[in-house]
């Protein structure tokens, strides 16, 4: 489904992601896992066109998406969750609901409505006509997860979605993701090794704009020497 392959994206002059390359198969739920400022939301943002890599190239079924402009690349069926959730603040829970729903772009599934998301979100639904400024960290996360998936997305990107969150809030959502990841794809990725590892059944480790490791889940939780080398965890 989604091919990323030796692309070097820069912030300005500072050369963040050196030859990183990804691949993600429909179905899977794979994690992009790391230290702070070691790759791991430039990547995504280099994947979804905010900061489009200088080389290296990124294909969605195929087709290349790279050098693309981020509402095009959405459009193709690639739903995006960023770190700092970008709700807008001033219309009602329903409202960024709303201004999100787009199609389904193939014809297995179910699709995602403003009533299926408020069946998975219920406390959305009793908030739908707050704004979103009104609404706690964990309420503006599920908010944000729902607005991506009013797209229909066919492969789901998640930045950090546990951080700053409660631990009772954080278990709610590794119990969301496990349940979405049966139905769409997801490239998720956290500084949380322990959210990750739950969640997730194939995993990369970045460090230093560099992929360092990649394997099954279970044989990156029994190898200790990369993650006390990557991770201390």
């Amino acid at each position: 489904m989604l091919t990323v392959k030796d692309i070097h994206t820069f912030y300005g002059v500072s050369h963040i992601l050196q030859g990183v390359s990804v691949e993600i198969e429909a179905g899977e739920n794979v994690c992009l896992i790391g230290r702070n400022g070691a790759g791991k939301s430039t990547t995504l943002k280099s994947i979804i066109g905010l900061t489009p890599p200088k080389s290296g190239s990124i294909r969605f079924r195929g087709e290349v998406i790279s050098g693309k402009r981020p509402h095009v690349i959405a459009q193709k069926g690639i739903g995006y969750v960023p770190e700092d959730r970008k709700i807008f603040p001033n219309i009602s829970v329903r409202d960024n609901l709303e201004i999100a729903r787009k199609p389904m772009r193939h014809g297995h599934g179910n699709e995602w409505t403003i009533e299926r998301a408020y069946d998975v979100f219920p406390i959305l639904k009793r908030l739908e006509n707050q704004k979103g400024m009104r609404l706690s960290g964990g309420e503006q996360q599920m908010l944000t997860i729902a607005r991506a998936l009013m797209g229909n997305p066919e492969l789901l990107l998640l930045d950090e979605v546990s951080e700053g969150l409660a631990p009772l809030i954080v278990q709610g959502l590794m119990a969301l993701v496990r349940k979405l990841r049966e139905e769409t794809t997801i490239l998720l990725v956290e500084q949380n090794a322990a959210f990750a590892f739950s969640v997730s059944n194939r995993g990369y480790v970045i460090d230093k704009g560099k992929i360092t490791y990649q394997g099954m889940i279970e044989e990156l939780k029994n190898n200790q020497e990369v993650k006390d080398r990557y991770l201390s965890v």
